[in-house]
């Protein structure tokens, strides 16, 4: 799909409207993708998430919020939160899809033009690769179809593994429409 970039590299580096950070309920950073955007974007974004903290509390999982983007090469972040794995049976795929479905709510209100999207809930929270790709291309897709402004959804994987996975996912025609 046209719209759709796979690419191998830092999330923090690749310019978009919009970064999607892989967050935990806290909003307050931690390790992997989440780390990354908080050391790469600077104190902004801890002092936005701070005030959304004591706004409403805790992010929970399948939802999501916007901050600025600080120091990154991007006007926003919205930091999603995913789910952990706990073997499947505690609607882990339904609470993945939400929090990309929760992204694509704050970027239609925001009328966001390109995003790039991490590889949420796969690094410490252990939800499957390959399951957590299909899950995400296939929103990703869907909301796609429903949102007109959106001009490029790059997804950025860390590992090449990911990439492969999401590439052969496309390549299958998974991407149709």
């Amino acid at each position: 799909m046209n719209k759709i970039n796979v690419i191998q590299g830092d999330i923090t580096k690749i310019p978009a409207e919009a970064i999607v950070n892989a967050a935990n309920s806290s909003l307050f950073g931690g390790g992997g993708v989440d780390g990354a955007i908080h050391r790469a974007g600077g104190s902004l974004i801890l002092d936005e998430c701070r005030e959304i903290r004591n706004r409403q509390g805790n992010c929970n999982t399948g939802c999501a919020v916007i901050t600025g983007a600080g120091n990154l090469p991007a006007k926003y972040v919205i930091h999603a939160v995913g789910p952990h794995w706990r073997g499947g049976k505690h609607q882990e795929a339904e609470l993945l899809k939400s929090a990309y479905l929760s992204c694509f709510k704050l970027i239609s209100e925001y009328q966001i033009t390109s995003v790039s999207f991490p590889n949420i809930s796969t690094g410490i929270y252990h939800f499957p690769k390959q399951l957590a790709a299909e899950i995400s291309l296939a929103t990703i897709i869907d909301s796609l179809g429903e949102n007109d402004t959106i001009e490029t959804v790059n997804l950025v994987c860390y590992e090449k593994e990911n990439q492969d996975i999401y590439s052969l996912l496309i390549n299958n025609g998974l991407a149709k429409g």
